[in-house]
């Protein structure tokens, strides 16, 4: 790129960045609180888009790689792309992996992506393409029945780790350093105990999370506190933080994690069930997970799935099954901007913010 269109490029971005902040200032009007999700309402500030997909399938697993091009991952082995910002879908599943469930997909770009099956023994494999989804290729699959794997993530396009749930007494970590074409267990000698009890959610694919090219954040509930997991080196040494998300049951706990950078996060999660109160949903460190604050006022009910708008040091998304939830700053405070139902977000740095969940729901942030 030539010095001048690097230059067009910055001033792109930052009129961009300027106008996403003043419809961030504004307050949520009704076509943020309706649930409707219908973009270009009434209301001022950002709203969902939804995006047809022509199918019913939960979609936990999120991978956009632009506003136009996105990637999402769900149940009975279903993998769709879209090209165009979601007016298309393509159905680029897996052959014969109707009977897994897709809970983490990471994109590396309009044709590579790697995903992951969760579940016990055999049933958590991870499989990846280098062609947009025409063809599969099984990298890994679990033949340990103690373990049980959740969660997926990628420092570059070769460096990546998955994590089980505790297996003899602590959380296993697997490695990759060719972009998820072969996997090796990592030795667990720098792995904490975990707490009777303790797992990861496989709900949205953010209870394992990084930021830069080492660091990693491992997301915890179940036990009695639901804790955060750091590690500064690829997954071989960890240090242990509570959050103040509260926990002491297997349905309660952290579910979603994002890092803006190796220092500043945010923690989202509660009680799953809907019958339960999540009073202390979310919680946010600026010491890169050593410590946690409760939010000051925390969304309203459980959230999964959370994320960092681009370009902004305070800005932020939480979504759970009752609405998603806007923070403007840092994650000290949210308010609800929409009551559609949706399990993970995530965001590029051209302001492609998408969301999905279930019943075949993706949606795109307009502004």
């Amino acid at each position: 790129m030539t010095s001048m269109g690097k230059t067009r490029r910055m001033v792109s971005v930052g009129l961009c960045a300027a106008a996403v902040a003043a419809a961030l200032a504004a307050p949520a009007q009704a076509a943020g609180q309706s649930g409707s999700t219908a973009a270009g309402g009434s209301g001022k500030g950002p709203s969902w888009s939804l995006k047809d997909t022509g199918t019913d399938v939960r979609f936990r697993g999120l991978a956009p790689v632009s506003r136009r091009t996105a990637w999402v991952a769900g149940s009975k082995g279903t993998v769709l792309r879209t090209p165009d910002g979601g007016r298309s879908w393509q159905n680029v599943s897996p052959a014969g992996a109707g009977e897994l469930e897709f809970r983490d997909i990471e994109a590396f770009d309009d044709r590579r992506a790697v995903v992951l099956a969760i579940g016990e023994g055999e049933a958590s494999r991870v499989l990846r393409t280098e062609d947009g989804g025409a063809s599969w290729t099984e990298s890994f699959r679990n033949t340990d029945p103690k373990a049980f794997y959740d969660c997926i993530t990628f420092f570059d396009s070769r460096h990546g780790l998955a994590m089980s749930d505790p297996v003899d007494g602590r959380f296993r970590i697997l490695s990759t350093d060719d972009g998820g074409t072969s996997w090796k267990v990592l030795p667990s000698a720098g792995m904490p105990a975990a707490l009777p009890g303790e797992a990861g959610f496989a709900a949205s694919g953010q209870c394992l999370v990084s930021s830069g090219s080492r660091d990693v954040w491992l997301a915890t509930g179940g036990g009695a506190t639901a804790r955060v997991l750091h590690s500064a080196d690829r997954g071989l040494n960890w240090t242990v933080a509570e959050s103040t998300i509260p926990a002491g049951d297997p349905a309660r706990g952290v579910f979603g994690l994002a890092f803006r950078d190796r220092t500043h996060g945010i923690a989202a999660g509660g009680d799953y069930r809907g019958d339960q109160a999540s009073p202390q949903a979310a919680a946010v460190s600026g010491d890169g997970g050593r410590s946690w604050r409760q939010s000051r006022t925390p969304p309203p009910a459980y959230r999964s799935g959370v994320a960092w708008l681009p370009h902004s040091s305070v800005a932020a998304l939480a979504v759970g099954p009752t609405g998603t939830d806007l923070t403007v700053d840092g994650g000290r405070n949210w308010r609800t901007v929409d009551t559609g139902s949706y399990d993970t977000v995530d965001c590029t740095p051209d302001f492609g913010c998408w969301a999905s969940g279930e019943k075949g729901r993706v949606a795109r942030l307009e502004f």
